[in-house]
């Protein structure tokens, strides 16, 4: 598991490459404010050679964050990044590994029956009861998970993960009211706690797509407040002082910033509404952001009275910056499938985050 001494030590190594604030507060250590993520590619030896690669080309160069989920790629994201941590020249301790369960993971490839793969290989081996089921493929019942979480430790060849998300819990709400999801997640954190004191876990989260960036009134509505509040009874139920609630993860990027613009969640302490990152500021969640570039979308083109503000020699590296330069930000995720990329998105780090002021100007 990564820890203070190996993050710092890290941090010390790869630092002085770097712009300011570019390594940050995490857990109980510092991450990288770039990371890679491991969604994008075809599950196919040839995308596994190109991941392996170019995550250890990143943790050899000064980026400590590596995130992924059992199904991603059929399971192979997760094995390769555990190759690539294993493989590359650092040690466990300094790297923040996360990985997320939720949806039901195929084995290496698409099955030619997606609904019998799922009968066959969880309903009828009591891994998932059909109740638990929304969408034909998502559950976070406890006993799921807890089954997903020690598949995914043997894909990562791990002992321990630093973050484990809850994925996408805002799936289940096709299927029940959103108090019984919110039933469920605290179930689920219920779980993730005794995974935590039991050495499994540094600490969990909520991985998100639509929940914490929408109105209110929006079908996928999650309120923050309320999932931290489901944590720390979470918590109490176990016998634990305080929770393991420890980040959440969402889209943010230039063409999708409703986490800093849309305020749909109560302040901790203040009588007013305010935005998922001004909410996990206030109450002390590091704040993970994927598609940072848009899947790839922002490589090659930003909004023109956007792209002025930003600092980077290519759109990448601005889009980049723009996500990173978000207040309550920690780290800002890059899909890095080709070690051909990797050297330009870690040199993102190099320049200076936008200021508080020069990012709220982009939105006035």
């Amino acid at each position: 598991m990564a820890t203070s001494q190996g993050t710092w030590a890290y941090r010390d190594r790869f630092g002085d490459a770097f712009a300011r604030t570019y390594f940050r507060r995490f857990g109980p250590g510092v991450a990288s404010s770039v990371g890679v993520g491991t969604y994008l590619g075809e599950p196919t030896d040839a995308v596994d050679d190109g991941y392996r690669d170019a995550l250890v080309e990143a943790l050899e160069s000064g980026v400590n964050v590596v995130d992924t989920a059992i199904n991603y790629r059929c399971q192979r994201s997760e094995r390769v990044v555990g190759e690539a941590v294993d493989a590359a020249e650092i040690d466990r301790e300094e790297v923040v590994v996360a990985t997320k369960g939720g949806f039901v993971p195929f084995d290496g490839s698409p099955p030619a029956d997606p609904s019998a793969y799922v009968r066959e290989e969880f309903l009828r081996t009591g891994l998932l009861d059909a109740a638990d089921l929304a969408a034909g493929s998502h559950a976070i019942a406890p006993d799921f998970l807890d089954a997903m979480l020690d598949r995914s430790l043997s894909n990562l060849g791990l002992d321990a993960v630093d973050c484990y998300y809850v994925h996408n819990p805002e799936t289940q709400l096709r299927t029940r009211s959103r108090e019984a999801v919110y039933d469920l997640v605290e179930a689920a954190f219920e779980r993730l706690e005794r995974r935590r004191a039991a050495g499994d876990i540094g600490g969990y989260g909520v991985a998100t797509w639509e929940a914490l960036r929408v109105p209110r009134d929006h079908d996928a509505y999650l309120s923050l407040p309320e999932i931290v509040a489901r944590a720390e009874a979470a918590a109490a139920a176990v016998g634990l002082d305080g929770s393991g609630l420890t980040a959440v993860q969402l889209p943010f990027n230039v063409t999708m910033a409703d986490a800093f613009t849309v305020a749909a969640h109560a302040h901790p302490t203040e009588d007013r509404d305010v935005s998922a990152l001004d909410y996990a500021q206030a109450a002390g969640l590091d704040v993970v952001a994927s598609a940072s570039i848009g899947q790839g979308d922002l490589a090659s083109s930003i909004p023109a009275a956007v792209d002025a503000e930003l600092r980077g020699d290519t759109a990448a590296q601005r889009a980049i910056n723009f996500a990173r330069s978000a207040p309550g930000v920690t780290t800002a995720l890059v899909g890095t499938s080709s070690p051909a990329h990797v050297p330009e998105n870690v040199a993102a780090g190099t320049f200076e985050p936008l200021g508080a002021r020069a990012f709220d100007a982009v939105f006035e």
